[in-house]
């Protein structure tokens, strides 16, 4: 049974992933789980409480990302030769190990525990000063060494002699240059030299243009520089591996050191987080005991802002054991058991809860119903989960399990469900269990009542404003208010004294939650059977939206559509001209012809056919040629091969 998911605290553990830095720290908040171990878990509370202390006299603690270096130090273990980039991460965690034992030193005045582990970090300063000193910018310093900054400074200079080689060659052969800049190719400094002046300029092609019209010349005087720029960059390349080597062997030399401050820090970033998360979250420490006793005071849903949510005060334990919440829904009942539960189950994990004031007790479990549970794919219906989850929570459940079931005995039969409800609060009080439940049921609440171990409690519910208040006031049974809130929404009294009949049988309306209603009232008119006042029912139904059908054609109009088609010869009188049908009989018995050099609407009577269009014309005529104009058939061809900004003109 995944508590977890049911209660939404995997949905904490996101929110709480985001506040840790480390990928360990980040598995351990992925693996938390409830602490059953009694010493285990007020150590665990006991690091929450301090880190939540020190964030809140210090700031958030100054841990940064370490999982890089991890690797680094294996690496250099194994006679690797780090790379500047690799060096930098080493050198920026010793920074940060420095300024971790500055934070937890500026602790360690307030006497939290947690600022004395500033005493197994090491910085190990020579390694740190060393690595910032000679390494910058993902590469080695030129101040690393006075052999490399000499090395550099040569090379730079011999590259400029090259460069003013070059240039002196070009200012001297001008007629041969093909452009009036130096160029590299290869690595080496060429001047273009057009192909038919290569004879002139002594030297060697290294290059091409792509018309071959230039040709790239690396000058002798060039050359000969080249070759001790060559021999400069080898032994800048020795000096620079030294230096690597070296700050790789320091490296290798502190691994123990960096390895147990990798250790602390990941430690550290796991504590912080939860004092972060209980900063986020405006929690407080709970108080832990051993007595089946949870006491909330202003408790508030995780998950829900303050603004949203309605503190909630809870007690159970002692000589109560189980509490059935009713109410309205949508009252909040199914938030408030969450609430409870998910806040003991933060608890258990070493978390601060929501609550002004929490003492809650240690469960073996969390054990959970809540929701439909449907499942498609295994036939599950909503009472069959309900079942399944209850036939699981009872193999597990025992004195020390808190159990958590919404809406029980609901997906069936009300009355088989009322019963099976009522069976399953007794097996859970057999038990010696703590358990909250949700429900509807009358019978419930009547049990409740008179069984020992086992009080009511109810969701307040606002008549006036039709709104819940989201207050449990424990030791009262709550009435779903069904028939108040759908008389006070509009529902005819009609409806409600039928639907009191239904439920409590004949005369009910006089009783049923009627204080403030009105179904007491006659209405004017003659009922009919059941009551009912026709008139307000027929008119009540054509409030509604209509259906508009669609009108049929009738057997006349459907006759004189199949007497005209298009392209018939038809006589049009009384003055006999002859024309074409371009449109046939619409729904007013009209119909247009093509007369010549016009076309005309007119009345179906005065249209005689002559010969029909099946006899003219072969089958799937285009009558375009006929109806059309060339300018717009022209254009219409146009449009089926391309697009086109013509408009095809229609005159009626």
């Amino acid at each position: 049974m995944n508590a977890d998911r049911v209660l939404e605290f995997d949905t904490i553990k996101m929110k709480w992933k985001e506040l840790a830095v480390t990928e360990w720290g980040k598995g351990q908040i992925d693996e938390a789980a409830c602490i059953l171990d009694e010493r285990e878990l007020r150590k665990h509370l006991k690091d929450t409480d301090d880190a939540r202390s020190l964030i809140d006299r210090c700031g958030a603690p100054p841990l940064t990302s370490i999982d890089e270096a991890k690797e680094i130090v294996v690496l250099a273990g194994k006679d690797c030769c780090l790379t500047p980039y690799q060096l930098e991460r080493i050198g920026g965690v010793l920074t940060a190990v420095r300024r971790l034992k500055d934070y937890l030193n500026r602790g360690k005045q307030f006497e939290n525990a947690l600022a004395y582990y500033e005493l197994n970090l090491d910085d190990l300063e020579e390694l740190r000063e060393e690595i910032a000193m000679q390494i910058r910018g993902g590469e080695v310093d030129d101040y690393a060494s006075k052999l490399l900054l000499k090395l550099r400074g040569d090379i730079g200079r011999t590259e400029e002699k090259m460069k003013e080689k070059a240039e002196q060659v070009m200012r001297a052969n001008k007629e041969c240059m093909a452009d009036s800049f130096t160029t590299r190719r290869n690595g080496r400094v060429c001047i273009p030299v057009k192909k038919d002046y290569k004879w002139k300029i002594p030297g060697s092609v290294i290059d091409r243009s792509s018309t071959g019209n230039t040709l790239f010349v690396e000058v002798v005087s060039v050359a000969n520089l080249y070759e001790e720029l060559q021999l400069l960059k080898i032994e800048e390349e020795n000096e620079v591996h030294r230096i690597l080597y070296t700050l790789t062997a320091m490296v290798a030399d502190g691994a123990t050191v960096m390895n147990e401050n990798i250790r602390v820090m990941e430690k550290l970033d796991y504590m912080f987080s939860k004092g972060k998360l209980s900063l986020d979250m405006d929690a407080a420490a709970p108080k832990i005991n051993l007595d089946r006793r949870i006491r909330m005071k202003q408790a508030r849903h995780p998950l829900m802002s303050r603004e949203m949510s309605v503190p909630l005060d809870f007690e159970i334990g002692g000589e109560v054991s189980g509490i059935v919440i009713t109410g309205p829904n949508t009252g909040g009942k199914t938030v408030a058991i969450k609430t409870v539960a998910l806040n003991c189950l933060m608890a258990q994990c070493g978390l601060h809860v929501t609550c002004q004031e929490a003492d809650i007790c240690m469960n073996s479990a969390f054990l959970c119903d809540i929701g439909d549970g449907q499942n498609i794919t295994e036939n599950l219906s909503t009472f069959s989960a309900h079942i399944k989850n209850v036939l699981e929570i009872m193999d597990e459940v025992n004195q020390d399990s808190l159990v958590i079931m919404d809406e029980l005995g609901s997906g069936t039969d009300p009355t088989e469900g009322m019963g099976i409800a009522i069976a399953i609060l007794e097996e859970l009080r057999k038990s010696d269990c703590l358990f909250l439940v949700t429900t509807h049921y009358p019978e419930v609440k009547e049990y409740a009542a008179k069984t020992e171990g086992v009080v009511n409690a109810r969701m307040e519910f606002d008549k006036n404003t039709l709104k819940p208040t989201y207050r449990m006031v424990i030791g009262e049974a709550g009435e779903s208010c069904a028939f108040y809130i759908a008389e006070r929404l509009g529902m005819p009294a009609r409806m409600l004294r039928t639907a009191a009949r239904a439920a409590y049988g004949e005369g009910a309306e006089a009783t049923v939650n009627c204080e403030q209603t009105e179904w007491g009232k006659s209405d004017s008119g003659k009922r009919n059977a059941s009551g009912e006042n026709r008139a307000s029912v027929q008119a009540g139904r054509k409030r509604g939206k209509q259906i508009r059908k669609e009108k049929k054609p009738s057997a006349a109009m459907t006759e004189l559509s199949e007497k005209f088609h298009l392209g018939d010869s038809v006589m049009v009188l009384p003055d006999k001209k002859i024309g074409i049908v371009c449109k046939p009989v619409n729904e007013k018995g009209v119909l247009q012809v093509q007369l010549p050099g016009k076309k005309i609407w007119i009345n179906h009577k005065r249209v005689k056919l002559q010969v029909a269009a099946d006899r003219l014309y072969p089958e799937d005529y285009d009558f375009s040629i006929v109806f059309d104009t060339v300018e717009n058939r022209k254009i219409r061809h146009d449009m089926e091969r391309k697009y086109t900004d013509e408009v095809i003109e229609v005159h009626e």
